[in-house]
């Protein structure tokens, strides 16, 4: 097919160059790119595509983005591919749950539908795609307009000056191939989705864009920082419930302002928000915002000041049906069977996950660690790994730091600890705080095993020491983990990070022994057992809520699952050992209940 078609600029070359992808891996749309979305009204391209995998990447070779319709009957050469007709997939989808055939691939497909523009002279138009698996490139009228790096972020692309009257055709060149520079990069203990699983939304707006927003409480004021892409000197921002509403100077497209106002301060108990407006020129966003404040004092995290203890659970996006697509029922879900644990915070592993769990957990008073899959062996010297991970953590935090439920950014887990790791992560924090100086940096960090002490050069750099331990599981001896406790004299708090054991539930699990309920539960009993009494522990969040899919397991007991959830993959049956952690988080809330009514007696 266009062997020797013009669109194809000698296409016969095109199939032994292996150079074919370098001109579309610009990275050209990243978190510089981003516009602000909250609030605003856009038109959803849900719904199905056309589509096709393309595991030899023939598409970019011989730039099918460039194919205009044609009937088949008025062909003068066959095609090896349709833009647009044939085979269809719904987005937001996995391409692995739509057919048995895709349920390993891993390559290219691409994606293709009509998109019709009327809009008025001077309106820009904004493509905003919530998150593909993993690299994207976007075509318009055979135009190539961008590419993105990054499974779970999101990332935007003006279509404005590729626009043409009447019909259009948009592509989107999926790539979900797991590669040595990639972040993260080929060995993962999660199953590798791919397509367009997040929602794809069209924005029609005008000259002057607000690009961003960042809202939050900074000591005792409130201050709203803004970045507007266009040409206007003053913007305004109102918070009707405070009484606020004052101009912000813009210069050079920023504003900044802080403002005296006395909010309700958000926490899980009292998960308050507040509207906020924020208008430039003709364009006006919107966001729920709670205020509170997250710090450290020695090995104590506080919430508003307060001690507080992380009684948590980590959790994955995965569905027995739908893989890593997800909704607003299915967070919900998740919520409250976390909520019934006992839980005031939840791990988002090893991604960003959907940006509807951030804004439902400001809503239902759970407070998160967010993350980015710096994971396993990270190709740390590499410069293009580097550039990914910083725009990854970069997206992420521009998405979600107006979430008041956010209270940690993880930079990475299970590292190495390498000079070059050092580097790396440690760069990581840094922009970390750069970007948001008002929340906890963390990371799962080491152990040395051989001194039976936590020890990462990497917790002199982060806030939070994270710590993966998995006594009485991967780690025989249990008793190593009190002589852990013992040796440990860590100057800032530790999160338990993930602990747990496998249980299979199903009619082929066992009665006894590895992978049995009573097992699992027996862990659970020992691990808690041993925490109890270590004073520098400051919050846990066992793996894991549900049991979820993954390719790297494929023992009797496991078949493609981790079994290691305290629900089942159905998300509905409770194994035993979510009753024994239950239990123990309802004695740890009594316990903090007492000790936060005692301080409050004592201040009075």
């Amino acid at each position: 097919m266009l062997e020797r078609s013009e669109l194809a600029d000698n296409a016969l070359q095109a199939l032994h160059d292996e150079g074919y992808d370098a001109p579309f891996n610009t990275q050209s749309l990243n978190a510089d790119t981003l516009i602000f979305t909250r609030g605003r009204e856009g038109l959803s391209l849900a719904g199905d595509w056309n589509f096709c995998v393309d595991l030899l990447d023939t598409g970019l070779r011989q730039k099918w983005f460039t194919m205009l319709p044609e009937a088949p009957e008025d062909r003068v050469e066959p095609w090896d591919y349709d833009p647009y007709m044939g085979e269809t997939v719904p987005v937001p989808s996995c391409w692995q749950m739509q057919k048995e055939k895709w349920y390993f691939f891993e390559g290219s497909a691409w994606y293709t539908r009509p998109l019709m523009h009327d809009a008025g002279a001077g309106r820009r138009q904004i493509l905003r795609i919530g998150a593909a698996q993993y690299d994207c490139k976007v075509f318009l009228n055979g135009e190539f307009l961008g590419n993105h790096y990054g499974g779970s972020t999101p990332f935007c692309v003006e279509l404005t000056e590729a626009l043409k009257p009447g019909q259009n055709w948009l592509m989107l060149c999926v790539n979900n191939t797991r590669t040595l520079d990639r972040v993260p990069m080929r060995n993962t203990d999660w199953f590798n989705y791919g397509g367009v699983y997040r929602e794809v939304t069209l924005y029609d707006l005008p000259q002057t864009i607000i690009r961003d927003l960042f809202v939050r409480l900074a000591g005792s004021k409130i201050r709203v920082s803004a970045v507007v892409d266009g040409d206007v000197a003053q913007a305004r921002v109102a918070i009707p419930e405070l009484g606020v509403d004052i101009a912000v100077p813009l210069i050079d497209g920023k504003g900044d302002v802080s403002l005296d106002a006395t909010p309700e301060l958000w926490s899980p108990e009292t998960p308050k928000l507040y509207d906020v407006v924020f208008t430039a020129g003709e364009d006006q966003v919107q966001d729920r915002v709670g205020f509170r404040s997250i710090s450290r004092e020695g090995t104590e995290i506080l919430l508003n000041g307060t001690p507080i203890f992380l009684r948590g659970i980590s959790v994955h996006e995965d569905d027995e049906t739908l893989g890593k697509v997800t909704s607003d029922t299915d967070i919900r879900r998740r919520f409250a069977h976390a909520k019934a644990l006992g839980c005031n915070y939840l791990r988002l592993a090893h991604y960003p996950h959907h940006e509807r769990a951030a804004e439902i957990a400001d809503e239902m008073g759970l407070m998160l660690w967010e993350e980015i899959p710096v994971y396993w062996a990270i190709d740390f010297a590499n410069p293009a790994t580097r550039r990914d991970a910083e725009n990854q953590l970069r997206e992420l935090i521009r998405r979600d730091r107006n979430r008041a439920s956010v209270i940690i950014w993880s930079v990475g887990n299970e590292n190495p600890d390498t000079d070059a790791r050092l580097d790396f992560m440690r760069g990581l924090a840094d922009i970390a705080k750069a970007e948001d100086p008002t929340r906890l940096t963390s990371a799962a960090c080491l152990v040395n095993h051989a001194k039976l002490k936590i020890e990462d050069r990497l917790a002199d750099h982060i806030d939070v020491i994270g710590l993966n331990e998995y006594y009485g599981w991967y780690e025989e001896n249990f008793e190593e983990l009190a002589e852990i406790g013992r040796n440990s004299s860590p100057d800032r708090p530790v999160v338990i990070s993930e602990t747990g054991a496998d249980g299979d539930n199903t009619p082929q699990g066992p009665a006894r022994g590895l992978f049995s309920l009573s097992y699992q539960d027996e862990v659970y009993k020992k691990q808690i057992a041993t925490l109890r009494d270590l004073d520098y522990v400051k919050g846990m969040s066992p793996w894991i809520l549900y049991d979820f899919r993954v390719e790297r397991r494929q023992g009797i007991f496991q078949r493609g699952w981790n079994r290691k959830g305290l629900i089942a993959a159905d998300k509905e049956t409770k194994k035993p050992a979510f009753h024994t952690l239950a239990a123990y988080y309802a004695e740890r809330a009594q316990q903090d209940q007492r000790a936060a009514a005692g301080a409050k007696k004592g201040q009075t």
